[in-house]
């Protein structure tokens, strides 16, 4: 069985509430979000609550190997206009190396192909440049930069725009799923 069909995005549930909380209150993970404080388990749930009545959100949890290891997010989603934004985090430290492009391939795949979106945009802080390669590395472009947007310790910093067009993910597809093919996870 080859790597991807070890691989799955399943919508998220209740059941998954906790752990996803306790990833996103990991402080690796909150110090490149916009909202960096820690989240209650009241507030995690209301938050949920919302997600499941919003029709412009999808959340979906990766699997890898039957593990969940990490989260994506869909938002703002406009099928008129063909666009949305996305948000995502491998949240199991001990996910191996390689996950998050996994996850990024099986995401990019249900945004352009089963919700037939045109456009996929991204907001990164501009210190978190691990995250802006990953968007290079997938295809995004830079669309623009959002100055001193956000207040992060203490200072305001840049917010990147970037973007990935559904033409350029049918360019870029089997690029990537050539890198997957030859990595071992």
């Amino acid at each position: 069985m080859n790597l991807l069909e070890r691989t799955r995005l399943e919508d998220m549930n209740s059941s998954h509430l906790e752990m996803v909380l306790n990833w996103r209150n990991q402080e690796h993970i909150r110090s490149v979000m916009f909202h960096d404080r820690v989240i209650s388990l009241e507030e995690h749930r209301k938050w949920f609550d919302r997600v499941k009545k919003d029709k412009r959100t999808i959340v979906k949890i990766f699997y890898l190997e039957n593990v969940p290891v990490g989260v994506v997010n869909f938002t703002n989603i406009d099928l008129e206009n063909g666009k949305c934004s996305w948000g995502f985090y491998v949240g199991d430290q001990s996910a191996p190396k390689g996950s998050g492009t996994l996850m990024g391939y099986l995401a990019l795949n249900f945004v352009f192909e089963e919700l037939n979106i045109r456009k996929l945009c991204a907001e990164i802080i501009s210190f978190n440049e691990r995250s802006i390669r990953y968007h290079q590395r997938l295809g995004f472009r830079t669309e623009g930069v959002l100055r001193e947007h956000v207040l992060k310790n203490n200072q305001y910093a840049d917010v990147i725009l970037m973007a990935l067009f559904n033409k350029e993910w049918k360019e870029q597809k089997s690029k990537i799923k050539h890198m997957i093919e030859g990595m071992r996870v």
